[in-house]
């Protein structure tokens, strides 16, 4: 049975009113409110845009109906089409004297409130967010108008205590966050394996911990948890401190590929300027195609804006590994979100949402189409 994806990310409201996580060290209250945060190692909060340079006109050599876009994002990895791209300056390119203005989130709940109050206009998310921020605006806060990355999750585990996939029971295994992406599909791998764990406190046949990214590796250390099914640079982290991977999600997933970041766009933004969000999709995919062309440079433009936002940059043991296990697409592999929503219901974490409508792929696929790339799909999700 495959798991759900994961980038990055963030987690789906759960049924239950108010309910607390456990932190691997100690316990921490949580709110099913704010159970949206990021999956993110190294990251930090952002709370003042940062202004990038503007240029004299846009690469149609037009002038665009937004003299400002304001596009968030997360500090790590699996968000590395944005911060390779606004390195090298690719949507800045496309979107000419268009000004940019970023905001560098930590958590899924601030982005999408962000979105929803018009401080950011786009996004770069993780599947659970969006669907959570889609579901509970009942279809009118946002759309996913394109895809970003795929992979860059394992389950890591301490090699003294867990030997294989088959020695999970009774050990402790942390994620991010209750209802996370991560979440979701260790629990959805559990119940594949005859094992049973209630959703919402973490306890049965495995010991679910949440736990902030940041925190896992001391956890870790610490001897609190015995391993961990989290996104990377995490993963790798863990591994330069003796963990071994047990098991690549990529590997239970079709095709090895299931999404872990989105591009959302806030619906208001969308209808009035469709030609500043075709700049920024044409900039994304322009990025992707840099990473793939030039994958050092691009992974060293990834680490330099983490070391920029997060005040360090990721040892090479961390990063090398890290960044291959992602890959950078325009695809939103929309299948994969279905599949983690329905992953969700199973856990008990999400009552069944109607995802009817969520994406809008038009202006992708014309991008996609000038390039003579084929068009993406939307699972049939494209309308209500």
């Amino acid at each position: 049975m495959a798991p759900n994806p994961t980038p990055s990310h963030t987690p789906l409201r759960p049924n239950a009113g108010r309910i607390r996580r456990t932190a691997a060290a100690a316990a921490a209250g949580l709110t099913a409110a704010a159970l949206l945060s990021a999956c993110s190692y190294g990251s930090k909060a952002d709370d003042k845009a940062n202004t990038a340079a503007t240029a004299a006109g846009s690469a149609t050599g037009a002038k665009l109906s937004a003299d400002t876009v304001k596009i968030g994002y997360f500090s790590n990895l699996t968000h590395g089409t944005p911060l390779v791209g606004l390195q090298e300056g690719l949507f800045q390119k496309e979107l000419g004297a268009t000004q940019i203005k970023t905001q560098v989130f930590n958590a899924g709940p601030a982005e999408i409130e962000a979105l929803n109050a018009g401080s950011i206009d786009i996004g770069w998310i993780g599947p659970s967010p969006a669907i959570n921020g889609y579901t509970k605006s009942d279809g009118q806060s946002l759309k996913i108008i394109g895809g970003s990355a795929s992979g860059g999750v394992k389950l890591v585990v301490n090699p003294d205590k867990v030997s294989s996939l088959d020695d999970l029971k009774g050990k402790k295994i942390a994620t991010p966050q209750l209802g996370n992406t991560q979440d979701v599909a260790l629990l959805n791998y559990l119940a594949g394996k005859g094992l049973k764990v209630d959703a919402a406190s973490g306890a049965g046949d495995v010991s679910v911990v949440r736990t902030d990214n940041k925190v896992t590796p001391d956890a870790y250390k610490q001897g609190s948890i015995d391993g961990a099914w989290v996104p990377e640079p995490t993963a790798s982290k863990l591994v330069t401190l003796g963990a071994k991977v047990l098991l690549n999600e990529k590997d239970v997933w079709p095709d090895k590929k299931f999404v872990i970041t989105n591009i959302i766009v806030s619906q208001k933004f969308l209808k009035e300027h469709p030609d500043v969000v075709e700049a920024v999709l044409r900039g994304s995919v322009n990025t992707n195609a840099f990473i793939k062309a030039n994958p050092d440079k691009a992974k060293a433009d990834a680490n330099e804006a983490i070391k920029k936002e997060a005040g360090n940059a990721l040892e090479p043991a961390i990063l090398d590994p890290a960044w291959a296990d992602i890959d950078f697409l325009d695809d939103p592999l929309a299948t994969t979100l279905q599949s983690e929503a329905d992953h969700a219901v199973t856990a008990g974490l999400l009552k069944k949402p109607n995802l009817n409508g969520i994406y809008d792929l038009t202006l992708l696929n014309k991008v996609l189409a000038a390039k003579g790339q084929p068009a993406v799909a939307d699972a049939g999700l494209g309308s209500k």
